[in-house]
């Protein structure tokens, strides 16, 4: 929507905060607002009748969360949850719908939801998983912690099953893979993925993509 939309839209907010864990939309609610993430990542999860859960798609500065139960009127259809400390603004949904319409975005708004299904086909177009794993742990982390000096000790609440549906692989592939990232010091706790080195992880995310 362009900086100055994005910064109209902000004057019409609060701002909440969210540690890391906690959960920022939860899936079946009614859609009565919207999140816009102002910093932080955070991961949509849709629970499957089954019981499963289905990691969908990652989500950073800029973007905004629960617009379609709003748009639609209808209900969340998976929760969100913060993968690192997050800050929001949380706008109404008469505010959103009001603002939308007042500046014709139910176009922006469709196409952004097209390039959402995008990239969730593109995390899932194969290749060497030691490079695909380590790009995505870069750019997650380098979202989580964007301002400041050079980070260590970061911690991203992701799961290897989790990383697994992301990827389209299977979870000892994600764990083979992250045992070979172990010399730049990756590893995974529980229910969490440590990265100790972010500066050796992103050269080689850099090597991998040539």
């Amino acid at each position: 929507m362009g900086d100055a939309l994005w910064d109209g839209m902000l004057a019409e907010a609060y701002e909440r905060r969210h540690p890391i864990g906690s959960t920022l939309l939860r899936q079946a609610e009614p859609g009565t607002h919207v999140l816009a993430l102002l910093a932080g990542v955070a991961k949509v999860i849709r629970q499957e009748r089954s019981g499963d859960l289905t990691l969908l798609a990652f989500r950073g500065p800029g973007e905004v969360l629960g617009e379609v139960a709003v748009l639609d009127d209808g209900v969340r259809s998976a929760n969100v949850q913060a993968i690192s400390d997050c800050s929001v603004a949380v706008l109404s949904k008469a505010t959103f719908l009001r603002f939308v319409t007042e500046h014709d975005l139910f176009p922006v708004m469709v196409r952004y939801a097209l390039g959402r299904l995008r990239e969730s086909d593109l995390a899932r177009g194969g290749g060497d998983i030691v490079a695909r794993l380590s790009a995505a742990l870069v750019t997650l982390a380098e979202v989580s912690v964007s301002t400041g000096p050079q980070h260590t000790g970061i911690e991203l609440a992701l799961t290897r099953d989790e990383l697994a549906q992301y990827l389209g692989v299977s979870r000892n592939t994600v764990s083979a893979g992250l045992v070979e990232l172990g010399h730049r010091k990756v590893h995974s706790a529980r229910k969490r993925i440590v990265i100790g080195d972010l500066a050796a992880l992103r050269q080689l995310a850099s090597a991998s993509r040539g």
